[in-house]
């Protein structure tokens, strides 16, 4: 269950295939503060820093998911809200979810991504700020 949550959320940003094209962010340290809620009662929290860039990150799990045969909705933009859906199969499993993103600034945004993978469904928020710059050793 938790892999294709995880697959949900790596298809945040579709912009390929969106109508609204998402915001730019800035790359640097990153840190991320997830909570997944599988409908069993026991939501899981995970925080972790990295170096990233967040819209080079969404560009490749857009190709991904493209090819994996997943169908994206058009991303929509009310101010600062984007949102979109999509469906696919995995593993012999339909898998529907709806995103939405929050962008605070091009250093912060969130993401609630709530999905139904056959009869169950799951829930992740998602923190990210940027919190420095990348160290180079």
């Amino acid at each position: 269950m938790r892999t294709a949550a995880a697959f949900v959320f790596a298809g945040l940003a579709l912009p390929a295939l969106a109508a609204e094209q998402l915001p730019d962010f800035r790359p640097g340290l990153w840190e991320f503060k997830r909570s997944v809620d599988s409908g069993d009662g026991k939501p899981a929290t995970l925080t972790n820093q990295k170096c990233t860039s967040p819209t080079d990150d969404m560009n490749r799990k857009t190709q991904s998911m493209a090819t994996s045969g997943c169908q994206a909705s058009p991303v929509t933009r009310s101010g600062n809200i984007y949102s979109f859906s999509f469906k696919c199969t995995l593993q012999g499993v339909p898998v529907e979810s709806k995103s939405v993103i929050t962008f605070e600034n091009e250093s912060a945004y969130k993401v609630d991504v709530q999905s139904k993978q056959g009869t169950r469904t799951s829930r992740e928020q998602l923190d990210a700020r940027r919190v420095g710059d990348c160290k180079v050793e």
